[in-house]
């Protein structure tokens, strides 16, 4: 007889659930439909408004836009102290905005026993924030905003949950004090891509010429934390000196910002660089499947659900040694990793061109494996499941 686990109910609380952003929203989706086979109803709170592209057949309540870039949202704070007794646990999805501290404000009310809360940063707590060049007056307010608000909800939690070791391990050095009660590594899941069809390739081929031809993918937004300078500066300094370089798509968001202008600016003279921007729906899966490898060479990522979307489609990753997923790729044998500096992508593109075509095979053949047995969708929310129901186990001090 197959174990029926217990029903249990969850608030999600969110700072945004626009589909078009993607991220957090995404994996909150995600996460509610593996749950869901598990005995666990699972509903949404958060500010901002309905979504017309959004189908979720989750309740979501939105409180309404919040104010300043903090997200301050009064009306949000109201729903949560009405609302939150009647879920066994809250799982509050990432860090900085209002929606943490409403949470805990609503959570310290209560008198005696109340729902046990979690907190899932996705990456917020990376070092990589607090130090990158640029950043200096947004560290400061995080440095702010840890001291008065962030550290509370942190010490509250019951457990702090991460999409995997890397981030966990990272998130111990970023602030102090940073005294939690449990972490768990639940990892992440991505869904199964589409079955390929011809049709994917067509609506590729309507936004990039070089989908009939052999080429690297990079997708995502276009922003430097993505390191996509970098890829592209390795990649045309190859083509000065060899003919065999298959053509490079960068898509995503973002490519009338001054960076995307520079990109192109860069890349003007040279036909075999395309910039398709943000792909969805069939063209982007017709992206995927039709892509050699995908390139990534992030300055920081703290997951990367298109490095995951890529193995799930057979594709080889070649990845930075910032995407925090790396070490489980490099040691299954599912692409290739560098630094994240130009000569390190230089190098790494090398490789991949020297790769004999039963080495790139094999490669493909342990993309789809790694995917199976680590990211899909059952065995991420199975994770997710323990660590929600079971009692977490106590940080050494």
């Amino acid at each position: 007889m197959n174990y029926i686990p217990p029903v249990m109910k969850i608030i999600h609380v969110v700072s945004g659930m626009d589909p078009r952003a993607g991220g957090i929203s995404q994996a909150v989706r995600t996460m509610i439909r593996g749950l869901d086979g598990l005995g666990v109803v699972s509903e949404v709170v958060s500010t901002g408004l309905p979504s017309s592209t959004a189908n979720d057949s989750f309740n979501t309540h939105f409180t309404g836009p919040g104010k300043t870039s903090w997200q301050f949202s009064l009306a949000l704070s109201n729903w949560l102290r009405q609302n939150i007794t009647r879920y066994d646990a809250v799982l509050v999805h990432g860090l900085w905005q209002h929606h943490t501290y409403a949470v805990y404000h609503a959570l310290a009310r209560i008198p005696g026993v109340r729902p046990r809360l979690f907190v899932m940063p996705h990456g917020m707590l990376d070092p990589w924030f607090q130090k990158a060049k640029g950043r200096k007056i947004k560290a400061i307010r995080n440095w702010l905003i840890w001291h008065v608000f962030e550290q509370r909800v942190i010490h509250m939690a019951d457990g702090l949950l991460f999409t995997c070791e890397t981030e966990k391990q990272l998130a111990r050095t970023t602030f102090r004090p940073y005294r939690p009660k449990s972490e768990r590594v639940v990892g992440l899941g991505v869904d199964a891509p589409p079955t390929y069809d011809r049709e994917m390739n067509r609506a590729f081929a309507k936004r990039s010429t070089a989908a009939n031809r052999r080429y690297l993918l990079f997708l995502g937004r276009i922003d430097v934390k993505k390191g996509v300078d970098l890829l592209l500066t390795a990649y045309l300094d190859l083509k000065t000196r060899r003919d065999d370089l298959p053509a490079l798509v960068i898509a995503g968001p973002g490519m009338d910002t001054p960076f995307g202008v520079h990109l192109r600016k860069l890349a003007r003279a040279d036909p075999d660089v395309t910039f398709p921007g943000m792909l969805s729906g069939n063209a982007k899966w017709g992206a995927f499947y039709g892509c050699e490898a995908f390139v990534l060479p992030s300055h920081q990522e703290n997951f990367g659900i298109a490095v995951v979307e890529a193995l799930a489609c057979g594709k080889p990753v070649l990845i930075s040694d910032q995407v925090n997923i790396w070490q489980q790729i490099e040691d299954h044998g599912g692409g290739l990793i560098a630094k994240d500096t130009a000569e390190g992508i230089r190098e790494m593109l090398l490789e991949w061109l020297s790769l004999a075509g039963a080495n790139k095979a094999l490669l493909s053949f342990q993309a789809r494996t790694i995917y199976r047995e680590h990211y899909a969708v059952p065995q991420a929310a199975e994770k997710l499941y323990r660590a929600l129901v079971q009692p977490e186990i106590p940080v050494l001090t």
